[in-house]
C-alpha cells in the first residue's frame, strides 16, 4: 500500500506559486525544491509537487492542460473547522486566486473553493462525521 500521496501540478510561474502558497499556510521541503520544481508539504504524508510547464512536459507525452479553461483535478483538502475554511477560501482569494463555486453547506459538509494562481481548483472541506445521514 502507499504510504505518501504526491500530487504534480504544472505552473507557469514557480516563484508566484510558491509565495501564493506560502502566504496560504503551506511549507516547502527545500531538500526537493529547485529552479523547476517545488515540493510544497500539505502534511507528513501528502506533498504537491509544483512543476514549472517545461519540467512537468517531460513527464507525460499528453499536452498540458490549461486548468483555467478546462478542469484537470479537484484537490479536496480536510479542515479542522467551518471557521477555518472561510479562512483559507478568504485568504486564497486575498492573493490572487478566484473563487469559482458558492460555499456549500450540507449541515454535516462545509465547503468551499477557489482556484490557484493557474487555475488548479481547490476544495476546503469540513466534515462532521457524527452528523452524517445514515
Amino acid at each position: 500500500m502507499a504510504t505518501k500521496v504526491f500530487i504534480n501540478l504544472p505552473v507557469s510561474n514557480l516563484d508566484a506559486s510558491m509565495r501564493f502558497f506560502k502566504n496560504l499556510g503551506f511549507s516547502f521541503n527545500p531538500q526537493f525544491t529547485d529552479e523547476k520544481a517545488a515540493c510544497m508539504v500539505i502534511n507528513e504524508h501528502i506533498f504537491v509537487m509544483l512543476l514549472t510547464n517545461s519540467y512537468f512536459q517531460t513527464f507525460t507525452r499528453k499536452a498540458i492542460c490549461d486548468a483555467a479553461q478546462a478542469t484537470e483535478v479537484l484537490i479536496a483538502l480536510d479542515t479542522q473547522s467551518r471557521e477555518e475554511v472561510k479562512q483559507m477560501v478568504n485568504k486564497a482569494q486575498a492573493l490572487g486566486g478566484h473563487i469559482y463555486t458558492e460555499p456549500q453547506d450540507h449541515g454535516w459538509m462545509y465547503q468551499h473553493s477557489f482556484a490557484d494562481l493557474d487555475g488548479h481548483q481547490w476544495e476546503f472541506v469540513y466534515m462532521d462525521a457524527s452528523q452524517v445521514p445514515n
